[in-house]
């Protein structure tokens, strides 16, 4: 029987994850898995497997933190939603993916908001970050690192035409993650936006069930989807992280010194996981341009401003609350 495409990349994610595993002398005290709809390839489950090790030597294999990429214990609603109810303890949900249950944790996400990383790191290593970090802890069942890993600012990739003004989205069917903030984003730019799953992203496209779809460059090679789309339009329309969470039964479980390894450890490989991105995105473009794909860029001051017209903003705001709002605008300036 031919190998398909998923069971190849099952198969990879599965040996990925396996390397989590160091061997001790005895069985470990805890157990704990964390699962990622990322491919097994990207930086972003290697530094998770790095935090993994540096968590069983500190505690001497008292402590196993075993990393599920690729999709295998489902996509990222679904490992959400594991995490919350203690089906697994570990989960990586953006702060879009988090926003289906706590509006706030998209405050970061907002359209067309950041200028750079200098602005991104001040404001969620700052106040905005510990404001949503915050209201993590007290509503979601779920207890987060302090440092935000990085996803990277996302950018629009079609198999039609490329995009480089608001009016060129009009229409366009464009998948987005199940993630109530970039759903409505999109909807105010006249997009038909489509929300499912990451794994489910390569087949919609084949089968031009969308047109295209919205991803850091760094999915974009990861998945493969250069073979399925033609333009990479750089529009940087949203920053978003990831926010490495525990159920909160499961943290409250961990003696005090397994929780201090834990948390030095995710914090720490954190920061070097934000490295990779930067370095990967220093490279990845010649690497898909390689694969024939076309760049353009963007006049992002029509996007901010149709944005503005459709009321995007003042809605959020809303949504969010004067507070989060004020701390947003703290890092970015006046937004409504």
């Amino acid at each position: 029987m031919k190998p398909t495409r998923r069971a190849f990349t099952a198969g990879a994610a599965a040996a990925v994850s396996a390397v989590a595993l160091p061997r001790y002398a005895k069985a470990a005290e805890f157990s704990y898995k964390i699962g990622t709809s990322t491919p097994s390839a990207h930086p972003f489950n290697k530094r998770l497997i790095e935090a993994g090790e540096k968590i069983g030597r500190a505690s001497n294999g008292r402590m196993e933190f075993q990393v599920f990429p690729d999709s295998q214990l489902g996509g990222d609603n679904d490992i959400l939603q594991q995490a919350r109810s203690g089906a697994i303890e570990f989960c990586q949900p953006t702060g879009q993916i988090l926003s289906g249950i706590l509006p706030v944790t998209a405050v970061n996400a907002m359209g067309f908001i950041f200028a750079n990383y200098d602005q991104v790191w001040a404001a969620m290593d700052g106040d905005l970050g510990r404001f949503v970090r915050d209201q993590i802890i007290a509503k979601t069942n779920l207890y987060p690192m302090e440092r935000i890993w990085d996803l990277g600012f996302r950018q629009v990739t079609t198999s039609n035409h490329p995009v480089k003004v608001a009016t060129d989205l009009e229409g366009m069917k464009l998948r987005t993650p199940i993630a109530p903030s970039l759903i409505s984003m999109f909807r105010a730019l006249k997009a038909a936006p489509v929300g499912m799953q990451y794994a489910e992203v390569y087949s919609a496209l084949q089968t031009h069930i969308v047109d295209g779809q919205e991803n850091p460059l760094s999915q974009v090679e990861a998945g493969k989807l250069y073979e399925v789309q033609k333009y990479v339009s750089m529009t940087n329309h949203v920053w978003d992280g990831y926010w490495i969470c525990c159920n909160n039964k499961a943290w409250a479980a961990l003696p005090a010194d397994l929780k201090k390894i834990v948390a030095e450890s995710l914090n720490e490989t954190g920061l070097d996981q934000r490295k990779d991105v930067a370095a990967l995105n220093d490279s990845v473009k010649g690497l898909i341009e390689s694969k024939g794909m076309v760049f353009n860029d963007t006049t992002p001051d029509t996007f901010r401003a149709a944005l503005t017209k459709a009321g995007f903003y003042t809605e959020w705001k809303a949504k969010f609350g004067d507070d989060a709002w004020t701390l947003l605008e703290k890092y970015v300036g006046k937004l409504s």
